[in-house]
């Protein structure tokens, strides 16, 4: 079993930034990919930027790109999320994603989530 604690969020003016944390506990963290969506009131959840295990390949969603950066720290099984210019769209709960070792696409461990709230 793995679970996921998110912290880091909360309000923030527009062009401002946030680093959120996510510690995860349980085995294999650093064979797990590890992801972050959110998910704005009303709306669906929607990706964010994923990181791979290994090589540590990154993947950003088009409309974050630029803007956000994903890192992990294997050593102190975290993963995190760097968001700059911030804009109220943004707007979310953000959530924190694990994979089962070795896979890719596919999550199966999601944390409770952190409110972020850009205020314009």
């Amino acid at each position: 079993q793995v679970q996921l604690v998110e912290s880091g969020g909360g309000l923030v003016q527009a062009g401002g930034s946030l680093r959120l944390s996510c510690a995860a506990s349980g085995r294999a963290f650093s064979l797990r990919t590890m992801g972050w969506f959110r998910q704005a009131t009303g709306k669906e959840r929607e990706f964010v930027a994923a990181i791979r295990w290994g090589g540590g390949s990154t993947y950003y969603a088009d409309s974050m790109k630029g803007r956000v950066t994903i890192s992990r720290d294997n050593a102190k099984n975290t993963v995190f999320l760097q968001m700059n210019s911030l804009k109220p769209e943004d707007t979310a709960v953000y959530y924190c994603a694990a994979s089962s070792p070795g896979a890719t696409n596919e999550y199966d461990y999601w944390g409770q989530g952190t409110q972020v709230t850009v205020s314009s």
